[in-house]
């Protein structure tokens, strides 16, 4: 596996609970899977919020989406596994 960290995005927007819950749910897979966390706040590009705003948080590896309005495990680990 490479030393490089892979950066997954989570879309979010300010003051959204469900953002931060996702956020905390990934820390503990980050060492696992060696990734990085990025949050971008859709607010502040209108294209972002005209495609996500009814979606987030949205957790996204480049173009693909991993999972929607809570951490889902399973689909983390599918995500992994198909990464391989």
């Amino acid at each position: 596996m490479s030393n490089e960290k892979k950066i997954l995005i989570v879309y979010s927007r300010k003051d959204c609970c469900l953002c931060h819950e996702m956020l905390e749910a990934l820390k503990p897979w980050q060492s696992r899977f060696n990734f990085k966390v990025e949050m971008i706040d859709i607010d502040h590009d209108t294209r972002l919020t005209e495609r996500f705003a009814a979606r987030i948080p949205l957790l996204a590896d480049g173009d693909k989406e991993i999972c929607q309005y809570h951490f889902d495990e399973q689909m983390l680990l599918k995500h992994f596994k198909e990464a391989v």
